[in-house]
């Protein structure tokens, strides 16, 4: 394989290059409230748990790959762990709030 330096005019022939998605200002959540932020975020993560398991089921009836089941059950765990993460700093703030005296 051989590797061109991009010079300038080449560059401009390319064209502007599209924002990467990271790199994108984030959206503003559509509620400030802890409470629904925090349902919707374990709504996806069960979305993902469930998706992962019928990519499981597709391969263990040979009618999915082997990629798709992996990639799926990697996100899945990805997504769980941040959950958890969530749900363990959340309780910890809550016992600190609960334990200040007024």
């Amino acid at each position: 394989m051989t590797v061109v330096p991009l010079d300038s005019a080449a560059a401009r022939a390319l064209g502007p290059v599209p924002d990467a998605p990271l790199l994108r200002p984030a959206a503003r959540a559509e509620s400030s409230d802890f409470g629904a932020n925090f349902g919707r975020a374990l709504d996806a993560a069960e979305a993902m748990l469930v998706q992962a398991d019928g990519t499981e089921r597709a391969f263990a009836s040979e009618r999915g790959g082997l990629q798709e089941m992996v990639l799926a059950r990697a996100q899945a765990d990805v997504m769980l762990s941040i959950a958890t993460a969530a749900a363990s700093r959340a309780a910890q703030a809550l016992s600190s709030v609960l334990a200040m005296q007024i």
